[in-house]
């Protein structure tokens, strides 16, 4: 708290140490000056500021050497009182801003003295205090002509040393002292908004001032990245407020042709520069230049805050310098649109802020509206897509696809514009097309197989937030990095938003249907397409564009869905067994082709050729993908036509299961997914809700297949997912085709045993779920194994009943003695009688059919039938039907 608040009581006390000062310039004397200071009010140091920077002003001006720790004291103590106060005559301060730059000026080198960092650091801090201290409009008195050559010294002094300073501290503050200078300070209060006629003189001002403040900050932003980020982000702010101020474009429409002489020195007014049409476009070409350096190195910066910073530039000088910086418009659309799918959600938001702000706007640039310009961008990188796809690495690649992205959600629905030309879309899907070739060479997609019986009921809530962005891992031959895939999916996506959903599903299907070697790119592309139209994730920049109609959409994806579960597209060969492989080769299916030969190509070959080669594991591991992929678009389908894709229901369904209960581990799973996207879909609960409610279809299916089983080798399977994922409830409506599949298995049990031995196998682990209690059926196996005693001469001692009552000993020694006697001969006549008598049991009054023993609940007759049928198959020659066979009897 202030001691001395009056002027009077303040100039007694400061008037001996100012004279002290003056008569001596040491250390001592200033610091005893500043702790006086201290002790008096800021306002009765305003009324005494003058005597009180006379001693000081006078240290710094006293000609002769000078300590460095006396200049940065005086310094101090200057930077305190102006603090404290406000300079109120333009010439004070003029002459101040004068004395603090050369604290920093060696006369002899021309070049910023080479004193201590304090020092520098301390001058810096006096030179922005100082501005700050300017009282109201005395600020802007200060930026006249006749200031042009003081103003450029300390303009030059601040960036020499952001520039060449080792010290951070240092360059934020040589920074930010700049940033006070050209009035772009972040203080509330500093500057007051300028009127049309303040900022024309400003900007012809500063524009003596440009091309040296725009290549030294350049040369800092472009510098090694080690220096920080603070600075880099400091001093591309001051870049583009400085370009976007001097080249506004409403500031140079107001210039006259004509410069008007100004009331200065000759040497001063040549310094002077008329913002005439002229310099405009000069100044705009080298502007372009290091516009463009600037992109290239801060587009790629490790930090995001330096990309967010480059954001803004952009949106700043496209929005004000669109007619003076006519040629930078393409490069910076670039690095805005580059930066859209930034790994920073930061940088993403704020790009999709200017995006749609562009989008509402509508920017000139030029004589070229935005979009024509951003027309021309698409059609120039989807012409060079193909070999840019080609030849980048993994990061020219994602470089690359965030800028396609950004052009296609900044242009919006004009992407048609570029999608009827013929040649540009045929080099847009080249390029697609060949990015994501997968490679297929991995044998372990073959080799894992689907060997337990896992069950797979389960709710739909459990699942992603996002189920059909979930899809299967996969390996590519042209990339690595999972994010270039992501950018794939968002491109097609965006594609089949905004774009001609009708001619893009017919250009993809048509590459879809010309060639194996392009089926499982254009599916995933297809899929893609589908999903974006529905509008899942994809961000609308552009309010007016209506999504697909719902209708059109569910066409499209029934025309897609028939091409997926033809024939010659669904049943591919995915392994090799010799009971598997003997089946497919009686299929009479001339057109089901047999898939993929080599590496990259595939073969076409008839499976009832005997003499064609056999699939490899390239194309085996192909028709897996291929299968997997089209498994995932029903889900993506699914997910995109909502509860319309139950109109749809029945025709994709039976497939689906088919797959599901598929050998091959990665087709199986996809397909347990997929059906749990349609569970989200159609609003199920879970897979047995969604079996439960479709049973009688899929039944009916079954038992229509199995009649023509030689067509419909898959037909088991169904079932066998059927039981594995249902209830007791299902059994009444399986239980003919329970009868009807023994039957098959009666006529073909020499070549599809095992096959059907898997679904008996599912029937009967599901019977031992939905009926837990055995104790019927132990009784039902031990009378059936009694029956059958006669044909195996044997009787396992372990089935019989291991429990025993003292009432069955009992029973068992009577019987042994009565039959003891009879052995012996000792037999009464009354004991024959008993015997005779005790042949007609009692019969109760109220059995009408006393003969007819009660039927067996079902669950035990099929269990009994099953029974039958497995024990023939012990003695099969094949290995694995007998293993499976006493398995059957075991879960019995």
């Amino acid at each position: 708290m202030a001691v001395f608040d009056t002027p009077e009581e303040a100039f007694g006390v400061l008037r001996p140490v100012c004279v002290q000062l003056t008569k001596t310039q040491t250390v001592e004397n200033v610091e005893h000056l500043q702790t006086r200071l201290q002790a008096v009010s800021d306002s009765a140091l305003q009324e005494l500021q003058q005597y009180i920077l006379f001693p000081l002003r006078f240290t710094l001006k006293t000609p002769g050497p000078k300590r460095e720790r006396l200049i940065q004291s005086v310094v101090e103590c200057l930077t305190f009182v102006l603090s404290s106060t406000c300079v109120k005559e333009q010439e004070l301060l003029q002459e101040l801003f004068s004395e603090l730059s050369a604290c920093l000026y060696s006369p002899s080198s021309q070049k910023p003295a080479a004193v201590s960092e304090e020092l520098k650091l301390a001058v810096i801090q006096g030179l922005s205090t100082l501005m700050h201290s300017a009282y109201g409009d005395i600020i802007l008195t200060f930026y006249e002509p006749s200031i042009l050559p003081r103003l450029g010294f300390a303009i030059s002094l601040l960036l020499g040393l952001a520039e060449q300073e080792k010290s951070k501290q240092i360059k934020i503050a040589a920074l930010k002292c700049l940033q006070v200078l050209l009035l772009q300070c972040d203080c509330q209060d500093h500057p007051r908004s300028l009127d049309e006629l303040e900022q024309k003189q400003l900007g012809d001002l500063f524009a003596s001032f440009l091309p040296g403040i725009s290549t030294a900050l350049t040369r800092v932003i472009t510098g090694d990245f080690k220096q920080g980020h603070s600075i880099v982000v400091s001093s591309l702010k001051i870049f583009y407020k400085t370009v976007s101020f001097i080249m506004a474009d409403e500031q140079l429409k107001r210039i006259s042709k004509v410069q008007a002489k100004p009331a200065v020195e000759h040497r001063v007014a040549e310094l002077m520069v008329h913002r005439e049409a002229d310099w405009v476009k000069n100044t705009g070409d080298k502007l372009t230049i290091l516009i463009k350096k600037i992109i290239d190195c801060v587009s790629v910066h490790p930090h995001w805050k330096v990309r967010l910073e480059l954001v803004e530039l952009v949106e700043d000088l496209l929005l004000k310098c669109s007619q003076s910086l006519v040629e930078c418009a393409g490069p910076l659309l670039k690095a805005l649109v580059g930066l859209v799918n930034d790994e920073s959600s930061e940088v993403q938001a704020q790009c999709n802020k200017v995006l749609r702000h562009f989008a509402d706007q509508r920017v000139v640039v030029g004589s070229k509206a935005l979009a024509d310009i951003l027309s021309e961008s698409l059609h120039s990188l989807a012409t060079s897509l193909p070999r840019l796809m080609n030849s980048q690495d993994d990061q020219g690649k994602f470089s690359t696809l965030s800028l396609l992205l950004g052009y296609l959600k900044l242009l919006g629905p004009k992407i048609n514009f570029v999608l009827n030309s013929l040649a540009h879309l045929q080099r847009l899907s080249k390029a697609l097309i060949q990015v994501l070739e997968l490679d297929v060479a991995d044998i372990k997609i073959v080799e894992e197989r689907r060997w337990n019986s896992d069950d797979l009921n389960a709710s739909p809530k459990t699942s992603a937030t996002q189920p059909w962005n979930h899809i299967q891992r996969r390996y590519f031959h042209f990339f690595t990095d999972e994010r270039i895939f992501m950018l794939l999916r968002q491109v097609c996506q965006l594609l089949g938003y905004y774009g001609n959903l009708y001619l893009l599903v017919d250009h993809f299907m048509e590459l879809y249907r010309q060639s194996v070697v392009y089926r499982k790119q254009a599916a995933m592309i297809l899929n893609e397409l589908v999903t974006g139209a529905a509008g899942l994730e994809v961000e609308n920049l552009h309010e007016k564009h209506i999504k697909t109609n719902p209708e059109e959409l569910r066409e499209i994806v029934t025309s897609i869905l028939e091409e997926y579960t033809s024939q010659e597209n669904w049943y591919l060969v995915t392994y090799l067994e010799t009971e598997e492989m003997g089946e497919e080769l009686m299929m009479e299916h001339p057109g089901l082709q047999a898939i993929t030969s080599g590496e990259h190509t595939c073969q076409v070959t008839s499976f009832l050729a005997f003499s064609k080669p056999s699939p490899t594991i390239c194309s085996m591991n192909s028709n897996i993908w291929q299968i997997c992929i089209q498994l995932e678009g029903i889900g993506q389908f699914a997910y995109a036509l909502g509860k319309d894709f139950c109109l749809l229901l029945m025709s994709v369904l039976y497939p689906v299961m088919e797959k599901a209960g598929d050998q091959t581990l990665l087709i199986s799973q996809v397909a347990t997914s997929t059906m749990m996207n349609i569970c989200h879909a159609c609003g199920y609960n879970s897979l047995q809700h969604l079996i439960n409610q479709n049973s009688d279809y899929l039944v009916n299916g079954i038992s229509l297949n199995l009649r023509h089983l030689s067509l419909h080798p898959h037909t088991p399977k169904v079932l066998e997912v059927m039981l594995r994922n249902s209830d007791a409830n299902l059994l009444p409506l399986v239980a003919d085709v329970v009868q009807d599949v023994l039957a098959t298995l009666d006529q073909f049990y020499d070549k599809r045993a095992a096959s059907f031995v898997s679904v008996l196998h599912a029937l009967m682990a599901a019977l031992a779920q939905w009926f837990p209690d055995t104790g019927n059926l132990g009784h039902l196996q031990e009378q059936s194994l009694g029956e059958e005693g006669s044909h195996l001469n044997q009787r396992p001692a372990t089935l019989e009943k291991s429990t025993t009552t003292a009432e069955d000993i009992e029973q068992f020694l009577l019987n042994y003695l009565k039959e003891k006697d009879v052995a012996d001969g000792n037999v009464s006549d009354f004991d024959n009688e008993e015997e005779e008598q005790s042949v007609f049991p009692k019969v109760d009054e109220n059995d009408t059919h006393p003969d007819v023993e009660p039927p067996l609940p079902l669950q035990i007759q099929i269990a009994m039938d099953v029974m039958e049928r497995c024990i023939h198959l012990l003695s099969d020659k094949n290995l694995q039907i007998r293993l499976k066979g006493k398995l059957e009897h075991f879960l019995i």
